[in-house]
């Protein structure tokens, strides 16, 4: 593939619910512009995609369209892989969201377009599926309309007959095409659309206007646009997001793909003014980096691959510059040089080496060692840093359990490259539940996780609900003796101390000494604070850590010959073993603060469930996107599937933040199944 300059680039993502033909769409657009000579496999090549019928990470594969090229990134619809859909939307500089003449505006549609509207996106619709039954294209404009308001702007509709499209009517040229079979188009008599057509062309009209001021003068004296202007205030309304045009067609047939071609070409910001970002200069201070060719090098790398046997390649996107293997760049992050392997163009799951990448195109670059999506690679001469990619956060955390013994270890490396390739995948190892936790945004996300396990690194495993890290503590303060003694033919062991135990507002253990007459020399004051310390990581309720104790050592005795730390520490032990029973000692559960996000018709059902799972709401308010935020505490053995539930109940619209508070007392009618778990927990141990 030949190198084109930033002018005449185009990166576009497709976005959108899933289902709603957004892949399809991706293979009409290659399919017509004759990159491929059949649809399917372009995009969804990956063993899982194959498998389960969806995209579950981005993929890239270019066109050239006239003497444009176009750099798609087809994005997951699912929810459990959103992070395939934030790589996609950043590498780009507009996203193209399908939407189905069938179903209409849903909940993926509104987060897609979200996501480009935060990211400071063009943004363009396509209702796709117009070959279907039941497609309803005005259905679907009139909720695109209602629900992102004036900004919509129909540029291509359909000419009904019955339930089959007859033509397209292209309100910019103000022409109409029928298509054949094969998807090839012919002129068409513009049909009567009624009133519609009069009230599409006073839309565009209208938001062309309010681009320039010019053309808002021109628009109040009612003159009629030229199509330049049309074309001009098109572009420029699209750039700013003044202007979402809307198009339709069918990725099945083709019909309105070469239309859609057309408007990516002309109406869609080129890399050249819009591929330039605000980045951080190597002295903290903001700098603008322009998308230009002569500039110095910089490059933004959204996206890794990490293959056991293949090596990781980099997806990077060059802002300035060019991207060469003649030159190595600096790692902005790191501070050091990377040394470059091959650069390619990827094409699905081809690739097509190059000696560069000019400043706003997107490739890839092999065997990267130090580089990790987010990172950015500069000219040592300007070295800068880009915003990184806030993933989402996973919410969903599982316990391992490995089918083979003392595969561990495999389970750990594994997950270090898979975190590589998905960012939005959490793993860590819990050293006081002896877990490792896999976490990710839903259960197919970790489904697909598992699945990567076993045919990448060999590893099989199962999924359990983790173990909840409980704490002891006691009620009552309790003055006991440790008296450690023992003979054995030669110097004995002797150590006596008198502690007393009491509650105390605090995590860790509180030592504190009040002996007077030298009944415990001060030299053993340290070992009796150790062996109480190592004492307090085993409860004697379950077994769990003991937190909010304070231990005072006050009385005891020793002997001139045989008293020694290890005896001191052993009394302590003892004390700590004879006075906790007596304590009234009682299970802490961790409590959380949990903060859910949720659309208005769905408070009175989380609150609900938050009560069931003996939660506090602790109070409610409105969010700056129409939303409510709900905050409450929760104890987190009621939160292991609370991410199912909410995705189910609020259609995934819903989100939250939950983090650790502090412990509370279990209550009673629990502590029996708690104690259960922990037995069962130690006979694995052991």
């Amino acid at each position: 593939m030949k190198q084109y300059l930033a002018g005449n680039i185009r990166n576009i993502a497709l976005a959108g619910h899933g289902n709603s033909g957004k892949t399809a769409l991706g293979e009409a657009m290659l399919l017509k512009a004759g990159e491929i000579d059949r649809m399917g496999g372009s995009f969804d090549f990956d063993p899982e995609e194959i498998k389960r019928q969806v995209s579950v990470s981005a993929s890239m594969y270019p066109l050239v369209w006239g003497d444009v090229k176009v750099n798609i990134m087809d994005t997951p619809g699912l929810f459990d892989f959103a992070g395939g859909m934030y790589e996609g939307v950043r590498a780009a500089e507009s996203v193209i969201i399908a939407v189905s003449a069938k179903s209409g505006v849903a909940v993926g549609t509104e987060k897609a377009y979200k996501l480009a509207k935060d990211m400071g996106k063009a943004r363009m619709f396509f209702i796709t599926k117009m070959d279907g039954e039941h497609a309803d294209f005005y259905k679907a404009f009139d909720a695109l309309k209602a629900q992102f308001g004036a900004s919509v702007c129909p540029i291509v509709v359909p000419h009904m007959n019955g339930d089959a499209v007859e033509c397209y009517v292209d309100l910019v040229a103000n022409k109409a095409y029928a298509y054949d079979a094969k998807g090839n188009r012919k002129d068409a008599d513009m049909p009567d659309l009624g009133g519609r057509l009069e009230e599409f062309a006073s839309a565009i009209s209208e938001a062309i206007a309010e681009t320039d001021e010019a053309l808002l003068e021109k628009f109040f004296e009612g003159e009629a646009f030229t199509k330049e202007e049309i074309i001009k205030g098109l572009h420029e309304g699209v750039k700013t997001g003044a202007i979402t045009p809307v198009l339709c067609g069918s990725g099945t047939t083709l019909a309105g793909i070469d239309l859609l071609l057309d408007s990516i070409a002309s109406n869609l910001p080129p890399a050249a003014e819009s591929a330039g970002e605000a980045a951080t200069g190597a002295d903290g201070k903001p700098v603008d980096i322009a998308c230009a060719d002569d500039a110095p090098l910089s490059a933004f790398v959204f996206k890794t691959v990490a293959d056991p046997f293949v090596g990781k390649l980099s997806y990077v996107k060059v802002i300035s510059g060019k991207l060469s293997s003649e030159f190595a760049p600096v790692n902005s992050r790191t501070g050091q040089p990377e040394r470059l392997g091959k650069i390619i163009f990827v094409k699905g799951k081809k690739q097509e080496e190059t000696a560069a990448l000019t400043a706003g195109d997107i490739g890839a670059v092999t065997k990267l060692g130090d580089t990790v999506t987010g990172d950015s690679l500069c000219d040592p001469k300007r070295v800068v840093s880009f915003e990184q990619i806030k993933f989402p956060l996973p919410t969903l955390q599982m316990a391992v359990k490995v089918k083979k013994k003392g595969e561990e270890g495999k389970v750990a490396q594994g997950m270090h490259r898979l975190k590589e390739e998905d960012p939005t995948i959490g793993f860590t190892s819990n050293s006081e539940t002896k877990q490792q936790l896999i976490s990710g945004l839903g259960e197919q996300h970790l489904d697909v996780v598992l699945s990567k396990l076993r045919q990448k690194f060999a590893v099989d495993i199962d999924l359990i609900t983790p173990r909840v890290p409980y704490r002891e503590t006691i009620r009552k303060k309790v003055n006991v003796q440790g008296k450690h003694k023992k003979q054995t033919g030669g110097s004995g062991q002797y150590g006596d101390v008198w502690i007393e135990f009491e509650p105390y507002d605090g995590d860790e253990l509180l030592f504190e000494t009040r002996v007077v007459g030298g009944t415990v020399p001060k030299n053993f004051f340290p070992a009796v604070d150790k062996g109480l310390q190592e004492a307090v990581n085993t409860g004697v309720v379950a077994g769990y850590p003991v937190v909010g104790l304070k231990a005072t050592l006050h009385d005891g005795s020793y002997h001139a010959v045989d008293s020694s730390e290890m005896a001191f520490k052993l009394a302590a032990m003892l004390a700590y073993r004879n006075g906790m029973p007596q304590a009234n000692p009682v299970l802490l559960e961790p409590i959380g603060n949990l903060k859910v996000t949720i659309p208005d018709s769905n408070t009175g059902d989380v609150m609900g469930e938050l009560n069931k799972r003996r939660g506090r709401v602790l109070g409610m308010n409105p969010t700056d996107d129409g939303m409510q935020e709900i905050e409450g505490e929760v104890p987190m053995s009621e939160m292991h599937d609370f991410t199912t539930f909410l995705r189910s109940t609020a259609q995934g619209r819903g989100s939250y933040v939950f983090k650790f508070e502090r412990y509370e007392q279990l209550p009673q009618m629990l502590e029996d199944s708690v104690k259960e778990e922990a037995k069962r927990m130690q006979e694995e141990e052991n």
